[in-house]
């Protein structure tokens, strides 16, 4: 697929760097691209005069599709069909991402999200016709094809019925993570801007691969959890295990925000970042080597998001420290200090200062306690031993005659359980009785 990139800027020079990542994510080939800084033209997008440029480009370099950076409406997008060689055809910004998340969606729950995000693009697109239909004499108008009006309704009926079976993954999900942090695991998630390295840091703090969100699907773990230097490797969510001893800690890679998406695109997500906003804590990774006005912005939107819901601290981890000098590294920290006033940098591309980040993940989360149990000897006592010792750092079991004493450190969560384990105990002991 050949494709030719518009972009138009009310001002300044249009940067298409980011267009036609997402253009290669998709599968294209970018084979030329046309800009223009001016005022948008409700009829083209581009000025006439331009939009008339591009076409004669595509047809000088056989392109197959017009990819614009801009927001298209549903007149523009005709307008500049009907100015293009026939064949060829013309989508936006998140037509693209949308057909991107389409490609990569492999779980139920990523599919269901990406359909919803579908019908949210196009319920709008609908309702213009609606409304232009209603005051047309005939039913098909400026080639827009004739307006359906059960359509309408059946949109809205999709994304109902969509959102209700997002809403039992997600309580699913919710009860696995309540599981684990009962179980004393805590709970870490990446954030951040795709391509920031959040798979390959996810990489290096794993010590196994068998703890995964995407509903039992094991074999996807690995593929959703790729390193590679593409947009939206990871769509779903990956959960691994991170060895940071004595604690127990589960992190999990999420979909990596991306620039300018419109509020449909992010609400029909959200349940995605349900992850980080029910972390103990989150680590906002940043690709350091970008520029530190571009860093700044993304810091700015990522705290708004995570804010909005998260109650966890959020510590921020200035990655791709291999691709910056000192120098370089000591500005831009200043530069970003009072929205990241204690990062920790790292290069989880070559390893370096991971141990430096689990010993901050360690400080950051909530403290264990210390507990003392004293245990009547019963026939389920051991049962309950085994358990502390699978959940808790064990510092000693005395056994005497009646009792067993346990002493160790854990989790609140942990501690209160065990205690209510050792209640139990206590009640069914026969000296209780």
């Amino acid at each position: 697929m050949r494709a030719i990139i518009a972009k138009r800027v009310d001002s300044g020079t249009p940067d298409t760097s980011e267009i036609r990542d997402l253009a290669a994510a998709a599968g294209y080939t970018v084979v030329g691209e046309v800009t223009q800084s001016r005022k948008a033209d409700p009829a083209l997008q581009l000025g006439e005069g331009k939009a008339n440029e591009l076409a004669t480009k595509v047809t000088e370099i056989d392109a197959t599709t017009v990819i614009f950076d801009n927001r298209l409406g549903p007149y523009q997008t005709y307008n500049l069909g009907q100015l293009l060689p026939e064949g060829v055809e013309v989508i936006d910004r998140f037509t693209l991402i949308l057909e991107i998340f389409g490609q990569r969606a492999q779980t139920r729950k990523a599919q269901l999200q990406v359909e919803l995000a579908e019908l949210r693009y196009e319920l709008p697109r609908v309702e213009a016709k609606s409304s232009l239909a209603k005051r047309e004499e005939h039913p098909g108008f400026m080639g827009l094809g004739e307006y359906d009006e059960s359509r309408e309704q059946d949109i809205k009926n999709q994304i109902s019925r969509i959102r209700d079976e997002l809403e039992r993954i997600e309580q699913t999900e919710q009860h696995r993570r309540e599981r684990r942090r009962d179980s004393g695991f805590d709970l870490v998630a990446l954030a951040g801007y795709t391509n920031a390295g959040k798979s390959t840091l996810l990489r290096r703090l794993a010590t196994d691969l068998d703890v995964d969100e995407n509903e039992g699907l094991h074999r996807d773990l690995e593929s959703t959890a790729e390193s590679q230097d593409r947009l939206f490797t990871t769509l779903g969510t990956t959960t691994r295990r991170a060895d940071i001893e004595p604690r127990d800690v589960l992190v999990t890679d999420t979909v990596g925000f991306i620039s300018d998406l419109p509020h449909w695109l992010v609400e029909s997500f959200k349940s995605t970042l349900d992850s980080v906003y029910r972390a103990d804590l989150v680590l906002l990774v940043v690709d350091v080597s970008e520029p530190v006005d571009e860093i700044h912005e993304k810091l700015v939107t990522c705290h708004d998001t995570l804010y909005e819901r998260n109650e966890a601290p959020i510590v921020t981890v200035l990655n791709k420290i291999d691709r910056v000098d000192d120098e370089e590294l000591a500005e831009k920290r200043e530069a970003i200090s009072s929205l990241a006033p204690n990062p920790v940098t790292v290069s989880a591309q070559e390893g370096t200062n991971v141990e430096a980040l689990l010993e901050r993940i360690d400080h950051e989360l909530p403290d264990w306690e210390e507990e003392r149990l004293v245990l009547p000897m019963t026939d389920d006592t051991m049962s309950l031993v085994s358990w502390i010792h699978d959940n808790a750092n064990v510092e000693d079991v005395s056994y005497g005659d009646d009792d067993v004493l346990v002493s160790f450190e854990a989790r609140p969560a942990v501690i209160s359980q065990a205690r209510s384990r050792a209640s139990e105990l206590r009640t069914a002991s026969p000296e209780s009785a």
